[in-house]
């Protein structure tokens, strides 16, 4: 209610400055015929003013702020692998039974087209991973997990992962399974139907993962040729990786 009152009483105290200008203008030139011609012209002109400003600057404007967001949204993402997702990508790939099926699926290349990474995305975001629960060391994934609780606790409290569903759902995600592990005095001896539900866990994180992978790796093509590049060298789903580049 005080907003709509000091709108109302700015919009009276406007007004009454419009009428006051007229009024010496009339009192000095003695002109209305001239008042009102330049009147309404300014009434006329209004609508494409209106339309210029409120319409089409605005949305460039708003155009120009969400770029700015997914920029930083991006580089978040981009941090977030780097310190993160790729150890996980490759780590957690060992204990899953159809891991040779995951590195075909996965097993981006230098030519992968728009309609390859549709197809590797679809099939991310019907992962289906069979996790080999008695190799999976678990003691060393808590380790890890917990060393990098900090950090994602920070990402979770960047504003413009708002903007972003999806990589909000990993995040969540794993910081669930670094709860789970983190509430567990002891890991080994677990029972088999706990053992079920953290492999139910790992699975969760791993289809957020590596759906989200998929989708950092093709923007990465489009915008950041040399970023693409580090990334078809060191990727987890291929055979022999190497940061170090060599002859074809």
């Amino acid at each position: 209610m005080k907003g709509r009152k000091l709108y109302a009483v700015l919009g009276l105290v406007f007004l009454s400055v419009s009428a006051l200008l007229y009024a010496v203008h009339y009192l000095i030139f003695g002109d209305v015929h001239h008042i009102f011609i330049y009147l309404l012209g300014d009434v006329a002109f209004l609508p494409l003013e209106v339309f210029l400003v409120v319409i089409v600057l605005e949305r460039i404007l708003a155009r120009r702020e969400k770029q700015a967001v997914l920029y930083k949204l991006n580089m978040a993402i981009g941090a977030f692998f780097s310190e993160v997702g790729n150890a996980l990508l490759a780590d957690l790939l060992e204990y899953f039974r159809n891991r040779d099926e995951l590195s075909r699926r996965f097993n981006v290349q230098a030519g992968w087209t728009a309609a390859d990474f549709k197809a590797a995305a679809d099939y991310a975001r019907n992962l289906k991973i069979e996790v080999d629960m008695a190799r999976m060391d678990l003691p060393a994934l808590k380790k890890f997990m917990s060393s990098k609780r900090p950090y994602l606790l920070t990402l979770l409290e960047n504003p413009n992962l708002l903007e972003h569903d999806r990589f909000t759902d990993l995040l969540w995600a794993t910081t669930h399974l670094d709860e789970e592990l983190e509430a567990r005095p002891r890991l080994s001896g677990l029972p088999r139907e706990d053992l079920a539900h953290l492999a139910g866990d790992i699975q969760r994180m791993y289809d957020h993962l590596a759906s989200e992978w998929i989708d950092h790796v093709q923007h990465l093509k489009a915008a950041y040729p040399f970023l693409f590049s580090l990334v078809l060298r060191t990727h987890p789903f291929q055979e022999n990786r190497s940061p170090v580049v060599r002859g074809a």
